[in-house]
């Protein structure tokens, strides 16, 4: 198996290398360059965001014999050491699959022991909101009065699910969901690496469909880059997410203002032929109808929005079209469908009957 997934490919070694969490590396940087390191940490946000990457490059720095600036040098004997997967000091625990009491009771055991040829032995316990009541216990009284020479870091999605008593020992870190102009440029290099061909729209759309995950957006990358042979496009990334393009979304909005009832089924009609995901479809409504009330509404509207200048230009001009309060009931009713398109039986029908639901609504209001 010669092919290396993109996301795992290009995962980040150093804290220079990680997308977006600025606020938490330079941070950590900054404890290892002063000796201020802590005994607990916990990393938490949402999937593909980086938390078990910089957990490791964390656990490789405050190793270093001679840190640079609080990242590892990746010279010296210990991060040469260190680079192995099965290296004894850095210890990856599942807690999906090690919740229980004796799993928790078995690191107790085991903190006990000193690293062999490093200064720290550091535990990343992933997915850690898995634990048990009672192994959450057993970890308690091993966070509380750790010996020195361990580190724990814990990292989850689901922060809300962990107790209060481990939240107070841990230094907390949230993680953020990278922007869409930050994820563009990031995959911009990795496709110049690769010697790919994409055009700025592709990366954007990409990028997009990411929804602020590193992670998300290579592996979408990977499978656009697989389909297109090497050269991104605009079409082509629409064509494999299933996604709707700009023009074919103003044109239906159009016909949404214009009340035209036959022309919507016409256009539903037509996706559907073309073999769109209806309910993709029905999220980029939903999505639309946003973007059009952050036109309307936002005086940043184009920083937040991220659009390429014709698009948004589009974008602003039909914005003017539509009421705010209409815009908000669309954003309602496509996000509703969103869910119930993934269920149903008559998928087709559940999104036309939503789509005159909506344009019935507004015109009843006017009258």
């Amino acid at each position: 198996m010669n092919h290396v997934a993109l996301y795992r490919k290009y995962r980040p070694k150093r804290f220079e290398d990680v997308i977006g969490q600025e606020h938490i590396t330079r941070t950590l940087q900054n404890q290892i360059e002063h000796d201020q390191i802590g005994h607990a940490y916990l990393f938490t946000g949402t999937r593909g965001t980086g938390k078990t990457s910089v957990a490791k490059i964390f656990a490789k720095a405050v190793n270093c014999l001679h840190p640079i600036h609080g990242s590892a040098c990746g010279e010296c004997e210990n991060c040469k050491r260190l680079e192995q997967e099965n290296d004894i000091n850095i210890i990856e625990i599942d807690a999906a699959s090690n919740n229980k009491v004796d799993d928790i009771r078995q690191i107790r055991e085991k903190v006990r022991f000193m690293p062999v040829g490093a200064k720290y032995k550091v535990y990343i316990v992933d997915e850690v909101h898995m634990l048990s009541d009672s192994a959450f216990n057993a970890l308690l009284k091993t966070l509380e009065e750790p010996p020195p020479y361990v580190i724990f870091i814990l990292a989850t999605t689901e922060v809300h699910k962990l107790p209060q008593t481990i939240l107070s020992r841990c230094v907390r870190f949230d993680f953020r969901l990278v922007s869409v102009e930050e994820l563009s440029r990031h995959l911009a290099k990795v496709f110049d690496k690769e010697s790919i061909k994409y055009d700025e729209e592709s990366l954007k759309i990409i990028a997009s469909a990411g929804e602020g995950s590193v992670r998300d957006t290579l592996s979408i990358a990977d499978s656009i880059a697989a389909f297109s042979q090497g050269d991104v496009t605009k079409e082509k990334t629409l064509q494999v997410l299933g996604t709707t393009d700009h023009d074919l979304i103003l044109d239906f909005f159009e016909k949404f203002h214009e009340k035209e009832v036959g022309a919507v089924l016409s256009m539903i009609d037509k996706i559907e032929k073309e073999g769109k995901n209806l309910a993709v479809f029905a999220k980029d409504l939903s999505k639309h109808a946003r973007n059009l009330l952050v036109c309307k509404s936002c005086n940043n509207a184009k920083e937040i929005l991220n659009l390429p200048d014709d698009v948004f230009e589009r974008y602003s001009k039909q914005a003017e079209e539509f009421e705010e309060k209409d815009l908000i009931r669309y954003m309602q009713v496509f996000s509703s469908a969103e869910s119930e398109l993934r269920y149903t039986l008559s998928v087709r029908l559940l999104l036309e009957t939503t789509c005159l639901t909506a344009i019935l609504g507004m015109e009843v209001k006017k009258n």
